[in-house]
């Protein structure tokens, strides 16, 4: 089995592989459809905008070979977004021998069906598998599925995607069809003619029996509302920061450093002094700021446990439904930034890390989201890995510092949306987002959804972790470090009031933000030299993999102006801060 993503609708397929298209709205099981079909630990979230590129994946069926692609989820074909215009591409280049799965969402038929009749315009091979049709029987919604049948004249294969069933009858469907199919053609219907259809036939094969609403219905309902929306929300987030925070300090205590420093670092040394003799390169391996210490405890076992944390909170309340809600709630406060609320998905995202966060901004409405969110999130939103690092920093010493950092965070975040509101070019769109049902996440999927993410981190991160930790131990170890701290000594002590040796954290700050933190561990700091220092940390250079992403998609010029801008508020407020601190202190 293999499997790879691409960036176009140019899509190679050997001549013995059936080429299966899954398409629908966002939110109705699509990329879980996908995950069980192909067995990839693919992304799957129950929000707008999860999948803006597409994935393919591999499938075997009773000795047939297939290959799956996972299409940007869409509410139409009509390609006024970055999401429809990749459906479209696929659809234009797909020939009568591929096979179009449709996916309807059976607890909200009528408005997927205006989606399943503009695919059916293509008259190409079209499976329509109605999932979640569990979900709306507990909602008294019963849905005849010949008659739907008859009318769409495709089959229609019940599915609920997390359990499996009705998958393998897909796979089956898929295959037959093609074989089966005669292309006819088919009227094109003008938007309200189309509607119209839509109405007709959910008369037609639905019924909706009155009964009383589950527990999960009823709140679901509440969330939406001011009261008690907002002080549910406040619970919720209360509860997550507990998780992250409170778990995260005692899986650090009482898991992660025992290891790392009665197990991992005595074993790495013993086995380096066996070979190396003290000096330079010793102290460069397992020294101060040594490789094979730092680079395990910082990312492992100062960083690791929160990063876990928050994915497992984040993962829970995509799963279950709950962010859309959030983004309702926030949409009025969010929008006086000139951004709607459906963008709370990748701001929240930016703090699990910025690169999805920026990459989710595809599916945003209009580019001056795109643009603004993006900058929101490179400028104003610590990752998970920087919060680690802020708890580490912070959280023994004062909780209440800890709190002021992201307290700042969210000004600046407010400060940043207002400016950028007024001086980018641009009118915000009005919010359209899917609020899907409150479930219960399936255990499965959320497990992988957490391996799966916390795997990527560590690969992307342990890598540029161990690079950083071993420029660090060469700059300390050789002098180097001295000559720069003397350069810089007017900026770093007169200025921001830290000791000289803080320069390492700047230098290691530009590979990872978390990086610029990290080496004030090592240091006896004052507490208004911590928060200073968490200060600096929190607004300084994006990771250069994130400045890798926005270059990618909004131009070199876009990614230097914002590392500047970030650097400069940085010292800037890193500054203020200091002076304000000395001065409260004099009196």
């Amino acid at each position: 089995m293999g499997c790879h993503a691409a960036d176009g609708a140019e899509v190679q397929i050997q001549d013995d592989e059936l080429k299966i298209l899954l398409i629908g709205n966002p939110n109705v099981g699509k990329s879980v459809i996908f995950s069980k079909l192909t067995g990839m630990d693919v992304m799957t979230a129950n929000y707008t905008g999860t999948t803006v590129t597409y994935t393919m994946g591999n499938v075997q069926f009773i000795r047939r070979k297939g290959v799956v692609i996972d299409v940007p989820g869409t509410y139409s074909l009509e390609a006024t977004s970055p999401a429809e215009k990749v459906a479209v591409d696929f659809l234009n280049n797909a020939t009568p021998d591929d096979v179009i799965i449709c996916v309807l969402d059976a607890t909200n038929l009528e408005r997927n069906l205006n989606l399943a009749l503009q695919v059916k315009e293509y008259g190409l091979p079209t499976i329509f598998a109605l999932n979640l049709i569990d979900v709306a029987e507990t909602q008294g919604i019963i849905i005849d599925v010949e008659k739907l049948e008859e009318e769409l004249g495709a089959p229609v294969i019940p599915t609920v995607a997390i359990r499996n069933i009705g998958l393998r009858e897909l796979l089956f469907k898929s295959w037959e069809i093609v074989e089966k199919h005669d292309k006819k053609p088919i009227e094109k219907l003008n938007e309200k003619e189309r509607w119209d259809e839509v109405r007709r036939i959910t008369n037609i094969v639905q019924i909706t029996e009155d009964r009383e609403a589950t527990f999960l219905e009823k709140l679901g309902d509440m969330t939406l509302k001011p009261w008690p929306g907002l002080p549910i929300a406040a619970f919720v987030l209360l509860i997550s920061l507990g998780v992250v925070v409170g778990l995260g300090k005692g899986l650090r205590a009482l898991v992660f450093l025992p290891i790392v420093n009665n197990i991992v670092v005595p074993f790495m040394t013993k086995i380096v002094s066996l070979f190396v003799t003290e000096g330079i390169l010793f102290n460069v391996l397992v020294g101060e700021y040594g490789v094979l210490v730092k680079g395990i405890e910082w990312p492992f076992a100062l960083i690791l446990p929160y990063v876990f944390l928050f994915y497992i909170v984040l993962s829970f309340l995509e799963d279950s439904g709950y962010l859309p809600r959030l983004g309702v709630l926030v949409d009025g406060v969010l929008s006086k930034l000139g951004i709607h609320g459906g963008n709370i998905v990748p701001l929240i995202m930016g703090y699990g890390c910025a690169i999805p966060a920026i990459l989710g901004t595809k599916a945003s409405t209009s580019y001056k989201e795109r643009i603004m969110v993006s900058v929101l999130v490179s400028v104003a939103v610590p990752c998970a890995a920087q919060t680690g690092a802020f708890i580490s920093l912070l959280g023994d010493h004062s909780i209440l510092l800890l709190v002021s950092v992201y307290i700042l965070s969210f000004i600046a975040l407010a400060a940043s949306g207002i400016i950028l509101n007024k001086i980018v070019d641009g009118t915000p769109e009005p919010m359209l987002l899917e609020i899907p049902n409150l479930l219960m996440p399936d255990i499965q999927s959320l497990l992988k959804k957490i391996w799966f993410r916390t795997k990527g981190f560590m690969v992307e991160a342990e890598v540029p972790m161990l690079l950083g930790v071993g420029f660090a131990a060469l700059v300390a170890e050789t002098g180097i470090l001295n000559s720069i701290s003397h350069i810089v000594e007017p900026l770093v002590t007169n200025w921001l009031g830290l000791p000289k040796e803080a320069t390492l954290g700047l230098l290691l700050g530009i590979i990872r933000r978390e990086l610029a933190v990290l080496p004030l561990l090592e240091m006896n700091l004052s507490t208004l030299q911590l928060f200073v220092g968490a200060v600096v940390a929190l607004f300084y250079i994006p990771c250069l993999s994130v400045v890798g992403v926005l270059i990618k998609e909004f131009g070199l010029k876009f990614a230097i102006t914002i590392s500047a801008i970030t650097v400069f508020i940085a010292f800037l407020f890193g500054g203020i801060f200091n002076h304000i601190g000395n001065f409260l202190l004099l009196l």
